[in-house]
């Protein structure tokens, strides 16, 4: 019998999140349904207040560092934005059903999401500023792309190049009436800016990506 994954919430701390497509099906595999993923995303982060400070959408899953809501917890954060994004999807596929004009990945799916989800407690700075380079440099690793400012279904670009995408990135306002954001957030802010820039430098001129994990240096979010 599966267990019931044990979830420790109230303390405050970031969560690493990963949720895969049913089956590992690449159900997230056009831009359109990525598109989609981050719209449904930001609505959520508005509706429950949660500090969303990394993410990346890829192909068959999808990894969130995102704070504790102001509103409910992480668990509800995922029902309901597993939900939101099903039914979008379920109810175009419904509309469009052609058996003679399927095309790969959109096809109709019967279900979008396994049911459970990884959750993972961030709560040291170590720990913060690898998760958010574990998800700046998925699509890199899976060899989606050449470098991360490449995939734009990450927030990478927040970070590297000030960019405003669909989900607003590091709006500790959201959560003024229950806690403040870490000690020296913005100063930090600039550090992890400079990893991607340094990030994209190296990718650009043909180093290995690796070199960033192996990195001695840590770097306080």
């Amino acid at each position: 019998m599966w267990n019931k994954p044990e979830r420790f919430y109230g303390a405050g701390d970031l969560h690493f999140i990963t949720c895969s497509c049913y089956r590992r099906q690449p159900l997230l595999g056009t831009t359109r349904r990525r598109d989609l993923f981050l719209t449904v995303l930001e609505q959520v982060r508005r509706r429950y207040r949660f500090v969303v400070v990394g993410y990346v959408v890829m192909p068959e899953h999808i990894h969130l560092l995102i704070s504790e809501p102001q509103e409910k917890n992480p668990l509800t954060v995922m029902q309901a934005l597993k939900l939101g994004f099903a039914r979008r999807v379920l109810a175009e596929a419904k509309r469009k059903r052609n058996p003679a004009q399927d095309r790969l990945f959109d096809y109709a799916p019967q279900h979008i999401w396994q049911k459970r989800f990884y959750d993972f407690n961030v709560w040291t700075k170590r720990k913060r500023i690898e998760k958010l380079r574990y998800v700046h440099c998925n699509p890199v690793k899976r060899g989606l792309v050449t470098s991360p400012e490449l995939w734009k279904w990450s927030s990478f670009r927040a970070y590297a190049l000030g960019e405003a995408g669909p989900v607003k990135v590091n709006d500790w306002e959201v959560l003024k009436m229950k806690i403040r954001p870490p000690a020296a957030w913005n100063q930090n802010r600039k550090d992890v800016g400079s990893v991607a820039a340094h990030f994209s430098k190296s990718a650009r001129s043909g180093a290995p990506p690796v070199s960033l994990f192996n990195d001695s240096k840590r770097i306080a979010l």
